[in-house]
């Protein structure tokens, strides 16, 4: 029958009462969704094996014929939310290194006219694909070569939006270089401004298919400070850093990357390339430079999810997840990687070939296996086995 207004106020959901769901997690959100709040959290742990050449050991001391171990290389707990609905913030800390180092930790407003959003805090700087792509969605285990040249989180504040439907993004943001506590104070002058804008020329079947393109660029304002680039083979475990730029001494660094992707279906190519101009006090003024390029084919048919309001690739999600009683294997994905890093003065350079698997159990468990081979010019040559459980 036909009910009072009484009895369908009573029926109604309370305004101020949070419900629990799922939704790649465990969220809480109020009916009108004014108040949300989301359970953070990842661990990622890897198992590694390296076997380096005998050149390679009388070049980098602590680096012996066979080197294995195990590790967390993230441990992460935190909360995000929003208040208000226009209120948004996110505390993430990681413990893998023996203390709750800042990630993520910041506040902002959304739905800003013209602008967008406004984050303050600390966060990833808007450089390079691969930098802002969340480490749970990486393909490999570890990011590129040439990514040491990318800043990723420090203290700041950005505007970020998208536009024509989301087939543009930007961002832009000012900086100050800061440690892993977000600290940052002191008589330096460590600070840097970063945007990035990508485009989808193409994008069909919810992006199944599509092409991005995208450009980022950084000036970091120095006066008479010291910088640094230098870079492990791909394994954060491995025992040295087989290049090294030296510490040189500068009054302001450039940086371009420009960087593309396309999707077809299964397939996906990715690739970027990263320019380094740096204004030296003294002497010639270093041109560093590095590149990367993949592909990646999933052998059960998935696609790569790609997010449009921020133009990068997302969370994978398999056709059918893994389940014991055979009704679904999850998503496989073979991967090969090629990266280049040359930031010696002498002109040496190390490059890497890496083959990758990864299974993909269920939209929030992976695990992934990756074969390095490193090779540093003019030394020698590392051989590197690593599994991580997601």
């Amino acid at each position: 029958g036909v009910i009072t207004e009484a009895e369908a106020a009573a029926l109604a959901p309370d305004a101020n009462q949070l419900r629990v769901f799922w939704k790649d997690g465990i969220r809480f959100a109020t009916a009108d969704e004014a108040f949300s709040l989301r359970l953070l959290g990842r661990l990622h742990n890897d198992w590694t094996a390296a076997f380096s050449s005998d050149s390679l050991q009388a070049d980098y001391p602590g680096v012996s014929d066979s080197d294995t171990g195990v590790n967390f290389r993230r441990a992460r707990i935190g909360i995000g939310g929003t208040i208000y609905h226009s209120v948004v913030f996110k505390a993430d800390y990681d413990f893998a290194g023996g203390d709750a180092d800042f990630k993520d930790v910041y506040v902002g407003l959304v739905d800003v006219p013209w602008v967008g959003s406004v984050t303050v805090g600390h966060f990833k700087e808007p450089f390079s694909l691969e930098e802002i792509i969340s480490s749970n969605h990486l393909s490999f285990l570890e990011r590129g070569l040439p990514n040491v040249f990318a800043a990723s989180r420090n203290n700041g504040i950005m505007l970020a939006n998208a536009a024509a439907g989301e087939r543009v993004t930007w961002a832009i943001g000012g900086f100050r270089d800061s440690d892993d506590f977000a600290n940052g104070f002191g008589a330096d002058s460590a600070y840097n401004l970063t945007g990035r804008v990508t485009g989808l020329p193409v994008y069909r079947d919810e992006g199944q298919v599509l092409a991005h393109l995208g450009l980022a660029y950084s000036h970091q304002f120095r006066n008479d400070d010291e910088v640094r680039y230098r870079a492990r083979p791909e394994s954060a475990s491995f025992p040295a850093r087989l290049v090294d730029s030296g510490a040189v001494v500068a009054d302001g660094v450039d940086l371009l990357a420009p960087e593309a992707a396309v999707v077809w279906g299964p397939l996906s190519l990715q690739a970027e390339y990263f320019q380094t101009w740096v204004d030296a006090t003294a002497g010639d003024d270093p041109r560093w430079h590095g590149y990367y390029v993949y592909a990646s084919y999933f052998l059960t048919g998935e696609s790569r999810t790609y997010e449009t309001d921020e133009g990068i690739f997302g969370r994978t999600r398999p056709a059918r997840n893994f389940a014991l009683d055979g009704s679904g294997w999850g998503a496989w994905e073979v991967l090969l990687r090629y990266s280049n890093l040359d930031v010696e003065q002498e002109g040496n350079e190390l490059d890497d070939v890496t083959v990758g698997l990864n299974w993909q159990l269920n939209p929030n468990a992976r695990v992934m296996a990756n074969y390095v081979h490193g090779d540093v010019d003019g030394s020698g040559n590392a051989n590197i086995l690593q599994m991580r459980f997601q």
